[in-house]
């Protein structure tokens, strides 16, 4: 059942990488980085902050604390980035570290401790952590690039009005399954 878990996590985690991007790729560069109200992070902000979370937590995973000492968690609600190319290089940065220590986690792995912020938790739950926090942050990302797109957005999801139309397809695979 472990290996059920670590497989079928891997899986969500990469869905959901990719409707970031997908909806990222098409929001204009100049979009990405419009703070939509004072207060309130722009979609960079928000990529930001996932990459630095994934570098901090899953950077010597199962020996480390997960809140590395050289972490700035407040520094990733500033601009650090003005272009979409270093911006996407940095998440591609942390997701590369976050997916490449999940594929290496063993089912032996997910009963172990790990700490984040001293605080002692199970690699299973620390998972499951991640997988309420990471599709949270990427909800925020495609509803704004949705906003700055308007009609031009292309749905990552089933389209207004066509939900009979998706669920008459047969044989074919969903968007979250692996093909």
């Amino acid at each position: 059942m472990n290996t059920v878990f670590l497989d079928t996590s891997k899986k969500l985690f990469r869905y959901y990488k990719g409707l970031a991007e997908k909806a990222i790729a098409q929001t204009p560069e100049k979009d990405l980085f419009i703070l939509p109200q004072e207060n309130e992070n722009s979609i960079a902000i928000i990529v930001q902050h996932l990459a630095g979370n994934m570098l901090s937590r899953w950077t010597d995973f199962l020996t480390t604390d997960g809140e590395k000492p050289w972490r700035n968690r407040d520094q990733e609600f500033e601009v650090q980035f003005t272009d979409k190319e270093a911006l996407m290089n940095y998440w591609e940065k942390g997701w590369k570290v976050f997916l490449d220590t999940l594929d290496n986690l063993t089912e032996d792995d997910l009963g172990k401790t790990i700490h984040i912020r001293q605080d002692p938790q199970l690699v299973i739950e620390a998972i499951q952590r991640q997988l309420a926090h990471y599709p949270y942050h990427v909800g925020q990302i495609v509803y704004l690039c949705k906003f700055f797109t308007n009609e031009a957005f292309e749905s990552l999801s089933i389209p207004k009005g066509k939900s009979e139309a998706f669920n008459q397809q047969s044989g074919e695979k969903r968007p979250w399954q692996k093909k």
